[in-house]
């Protein structure tokens, strides 16, 4: 293998421990128990896990809950503190202030931000509403384009009727 590499024993032993730590984000994890279970000395452990992923095992778990935060920031209601405290940062200080610094938005501002841009695949929220309600309570009425447009479809063409869907 190149050099720095580990060999492939321990680099799968890396990629298990890589695995929980993206099962367990919520838990205190410490170098000691990573290097315990890949079965290394913390000191080659931190070695290893550079060479194999290109960052340490901190740096590792820290972009791991903040990708977790955004996508619970993006999809729930719950207030900050509480993804704080699910993705494993102990304090909503030190979080927003790591968020900030990775979004360029504290946690707020990047779910007010992409609130406006996430919408349900598949679902338009005009379409459930009824035509007469936008009828009656649009702030522009049919009468008014005619007015601004006469050459509009709603004139042009025989008068609808009674059984036409769409006015001509």
């Amino acid at each position: 293998m190149g050099k720095g590499l580990p060999v492939s024993r321990t680099l799968r032993r890396l990629c298990q421990v890589r695995d929980l730590m993206r099962d367990c984000l919520d838990e205190g994890l410490t170098l000691a128990d990573l290097s315990l279970e890949a079965g290394l000395s913390e000191w080659h452990f931190l070695r290893a896990f550079r060479a194999a992923f290109g960052e340490t095992p901190h740096a590792f778990l820290t972009r791991i809950r903040l990708e977790r935060a955004r996508h619970l920031l993006t999809v729930t209601t719950r207030s900050v503190t509480e993804i704080c405290l699910d993705v494993g940062f102990s304090s909503p200080g030190s979080f927003s202030t790591l968020f900030s610094r990775s979004a360029g938005l504290s946690p707020l501002a990047f779910r007010r931000s992409v609130r406006t841009l996430v919408t349900v695949p598949g679902r338009h929220p005009w379409a459930f509403v009824p035509f007469c309600f936008c009828e009656h309570f649009s702030p522009v009425s049919r009468a008014d384009l005619v007015r601004k447009n006469p050459s509009s479809p709603a004139r042009s063409g025989p008068p609808a009727k009674s059984g036409d869907f769409f006015p001509r």
